[in-house]
């Protein structure tokens, strides 16, 4: 079996290596010193970084201007992101377009997407739902709207052709203030799970400042009696689930790409820094817990790519390609918590200091673990789904 990466995947990795080179983590105030958000606005000149150099459009099809290419193309991409900590919304909004381009209506498809690719405009995502327990999907209730000023046969107040109604809120919505788009998870009177865009400045859209534990600009997004037109509501079925497959394997993409950057940054202060007269670093004790942490990362990788490679493919296995995206978040959550709990035990008093960037990837990596939902509820879902397909 071959491994390797596509020589369009690897270019990709080179425009974003040098895409993100120029950008610092500490480019913004530090989060453990900011009552708020560390910025108003999310990193605009990056943004059009990432337009000019066709990164935007690297999964949209040719014919909308990208190089169509697949989610491990993205997740490669990804991975670049969060050695540096990038601000922005590259992977929601990259998730959004692939969404939108799969199963969203062909006009609207054709309106949007080539204007993000040339970084125009700023899709995102509410995937949180009210509380970030339940399924995003119901705490937004979408519905046909009611004809108004119309009388036909089914008398006043027949439901209307063309339209729906969204009512419902979702929680920590990232950089919503900064997005042209919002997509919005929601749910019909018959329970079937649905995918609404609406613009940010639409009638009845709310936004309420939030603040994520790295310290950037969230909003809680409340919908109170939204119309939007029919082509704005993706009924497909299936469509919130991949958009929600598509952010979770993304994420994973994310933990792996801060793990390395934070083991790296760690190897490098503990071959420098000396007690006893001798690097720390040649210390078995600290020699262990490195190589664990290499572990971890290795198996955060090789279930990130099996993840990817299932979605992108619709590869058959022995469970549905939802067991492998659980396996991937587990190892994701778990394996970024230690990797920056290490960093911060190897590196001591440093480690928390505010004047060193660590403390910002340890910020990044507790919301990274916990978005899409923590280890423990991929466990049970992976239990579900074993329950529900035996192997053997």
């Amino acid at each position: 079996m071959d491994f390797t990466f596509t020589e369009e995947q690897q270019a990709a990795v080179e425009a974003a290596t040098s895409v993100f080179a120029g950008v610092a983590p500490d480019g913004v105030p530090s989060p453990a010193l900011t009552p708020g958000a560390v910025a108003e606005d999310m990193d605009r000149p990056l943004w059009a970084g990432l337009a000019r150099t066709d990164l935007l459009s690297l999964t949209l099809a040719p014919e909308r201007g990208g190089a169509g290419l697949d989610l491990v193309a993205l997740c490669l991409v990804l991975r670049e992101s969060a050695r540096v900590l990038a601000r922005v919304p590259l992977l929601e909004a990259c998730a959004v377009a692939m969404t939108v381009q799969r199963y969203g209506d062909a006009a609207l498809a054709a309106e949007l997407l080539p204007k993000f690719g040339r970084g125009e405009l700023v899709l995102t995502v509410g995937a949180n739902g009210r509380t970030g327990h339940d399924p995003a999907e119901l705490a937004v209730v979408a519905r046909r709207a009611p004809r108004i000023g119309a009388e036909t046969t089914a008398g006043a107040g027949a439901e209307a052709e063309g339209e729906w109604v969204l009512d419902g809120v979702q929680s920590a919505v990232p950089w919503a203030q900064c997005a042209d788009w919002i997509a919005v998870p929601a749910h019909t009177g018959e329970g079937q799970a649905v995918l609404a865009l609406v613009r940010r400045t639409h009638d009845g859209v709310g936004l309420a400042e939030q603040v994520s534990t790295n310290g950037e600009r969230y909003a809680e997004v409340s919908l109170d009696s939204v119309r939007i037109d029919d082509r704005e509501l993706i009924e497909a079925a299936g469509a919130w689930e991949w958009l929600r497959d598509l952010l979770t394997t993304g994420t994973c993409a994310l933990a792996l790409g801060l793990g390395e950057s934070v083991l790296a940054m760690t190897s490098a202060y503990t071959g420098k820094r000396e007690q006893f007269g001798s690097p720390v670093a040649t210390f078995q004790a600290v020699a262990v817990q490195t190589a664990d942490r290499y572990i971890d990362l290795r198996a955060m990788e090789v279930t990130l790519w099996q993840a990817a490679w299932r979605i992108s493919t619709g590869a058959d296995g022995a469970l549905p390609a939802a067991g492998d995206i659980a396996v991937a978040k587990i190892w994701a959550s778990e394996g970024v918590r230690r990797v920056v709990q290490t960093a911060q035990h190897l590196h001591g008093g440093i480690g928390a200091d505010t004047d060193y960037p660590l403390h910002r990837f340890h910020a990044w990596a507790k919301q990274i673990e916990l978005s899409l939902g923590p280890a423990a509820a991929h466990e049970e879902a992976l239990g579900d789904l074993l329950a529900a397909h035996p192997l053997g």
